[in-house]
């Protein structure tokens, strides 16, 4: 590897920026509330930014282009379902979240909320949602560092097993040290990057095929269908498709964004600046999946390592279509969505061991000082499982971050989106939602994935119907449950959404 490399001189200059930040960060973090959720002061744009970016992670210039590219438009229902899900997230969840949690105990994780939002005394709820963030999150945490080692083996030639530990050193760095507000700050930088790298990629890409409509005829005459939105699909493979937005309900590392935001009503602007955002950034990775397809096929040269495994399509075009300075900040752009959210990933695992477990089973009485530094060591452990998971050079981004997205949508989805909008949820509903979407999701995708109905479809449905089954027949929550439930809407009403 070569140290003049104008790409490696790039990353080496971003990362050190990040670290740069995360040390800001410790400077800033006093104790667990800081360090896990940012003190509650986040405003409307880190907010928005932080949100977007957690969210749409490598698979974004990675596997979905990827998927576009071997497959076609079809596999864009992907983008219109992400799209639905995050709005309605936004408008249904976030403030009323924001409100609930700090009317429930002010907690700062998702088991603390439901510990105190259905005053569960026997620790069940706040162990079940635990072990649920750490089994699909440890998951979840390996697809991103699968990603970030397919782009170091790619650009710098890394055996990949290298790339492995190079591609997640810099986060584990900067998360260990800054936690939530390093996670948060970086991420506003972050998600600047790959909105420039998806809005200048597939603009470069067109002119380099010869316009958007020779483009699009190249792309018809070589590979009928790609331009068909229905080209090869069934109606289950596109409710398949549209379900990814159900997943949002459910996602931890979203959910602690609307958590740690200052206020209710700055979550009203959020709302309007991140899906710009988002729906800017899924229109960019479908474009390049798409047109990358005629690019190829004019270059067939160059399309060796596309054909040995898609996901590389963004990294390929960057390599070929810019100067290696350009092409160094927006691979930049790659190791951004990586470390975005493998940062808050890794950081709500630790807050599920340090708050859900140490704290809440072993040492109550722990000083902040020794919280914090008991969350930093659980960064490192829970990156040491992700990275040995993640050593399988077979592993591919999208199938990682599909089963972790359908676990969490299932298990969490229902139970959060009922709990902010009915009064009448009880603690067993809770439950019953958590473990029937959480195993239904597991069982559904050993037993029956040959329906090709995405698993997370039937775990939402029937994690649903279990809330509500099991709340409706068991006895009604307290008269103090539900007076805060009152309180917190009370609240949430008078803000205006």
């Amino acid at each position: 590897m070569n140290a003049s490399n104008p790409v490696l001189i790039t990353f080496v200059i971003y990362i050190a920026v990040m670290l740069g930040i995360g040390l800001l960060a410790y400077r800033a973090t006093n104790n667990l509330s800081d360090y896990i959720l940012g003190g509650r002061r986040l405003g409307s744009v880190v907010t928005a930014l932080s949100a977007g970016a957690s969210d749409m992670s490598g698979w974004l210039l990675m596997g979905l282009p990827g998927a576009i590219y071997f497959s076609g438009l079809s596999e864009a229902w992907i983008a219109v379902g992400l799209v639905g899900g995050a709005y309605l997230n936004w408008l249904l969840v976030a403030g009323r979240l924001r409100v609930h949690t700090e009317h429930n105990g002010d907690a700062l994780t998702l088991p603390d909320y439901f510990t105190h939002r259905f005053e569960d005394r026997s620790g069940l709820l706040r162990i079940v949602s635990a072990v649920v963030i750490l089994v699909f999150f440890t998951v979840y945490c390996a697809s991103g560092i699968v990603a970030g080692a397919r782009l170091f083996e790619s650009t710098f030639g890394m055996p990949y097993q290298t790339a492995l530990w190079a591609g997640a050193a810099a986060t584990i760095a900067y998360t260990f040290v800054g936690g939530f507000l390093a996670v948060s700050w970086t991420d506003t930088v972050q998600a600047t990057l790959v909105l420039f790298a998806l809005l200048v990629t597939p603009i470069m890409v067109v002119l380099a095929t010869g316009g958007m409509e020779a483009s699009v005829l190249l792309i018809e005459a070589s590979k009928p269908g790609s331009s068909d939105v229905f080209w090869n699909t069934s109606f289950i493979s596109i409710v398949s498709l549209l379900g990814w937005g159900l997943g949002y309900f459910g996602q931890p590392h979203i959910l602690a964004r609307f958590m740690a935001a200052d206020s209710a009503r700055s979550l009203v602007a959020a709302r309007r600046i991140s899906m710009t955002w988002m729906i800017l950034c899924l229109v960019g990775t479908v474009a390049v999946g798409y047109f990358g397809i005629a690019f190829f096929i004019g270059n067939p040269e160059l399309a060796g390592p596309i054909r040995e495994n898609s996901e590389r399509i963004f990294i390929e075009l960057a390599r070929h279509l810019f100067n290696p300075w350009v092409a160094g900040v927006l691979l930049s752009a790659i190791l951004a969505a990586v470390m975005s959210t493998l940062s808050c990933q890794l950081l709500v695992c630790s807050s599920a061991l340090t708050e859900d477990f140490y704290k809440a089973f072993f040492k109550p009485k722990a000083s902040q000082y020794e919280l914090v530094w008991v969350s930093r060591a659980m960064v490192l452990g829970v990156a040491l499982v992700a990275i040995a998971i993640a050593s399988n050079p077979d592993n591919r981004v999208l199938g990682l971050v599909s089963y972790a997205w359908a676990g969490f949508g299932a298990a969490f989805g229902p139970v959060v989106l009922i709990s902010v909008l009915w009064r009448g949820m009880t603690r067993n509903g809770a439950l019953a939602g958590m473990l029937v979407g959480a195993l239904t999701v597991v069982l559904w995708k050993q037993l029956a994935g040959w329906t090709g109905l995405y698993e997370i479809i039937p775990g939402f449905v029937l994690a649903s119907l279990a809330v509500v089954f099991i709340s409706l027949n068991g006895r009604d929550p307290s008269k103090t449950t539900q007076a805060r439930f009152d309180a917190a809407k009370a609240e949430f009403d008078s803000v205006g959404h």
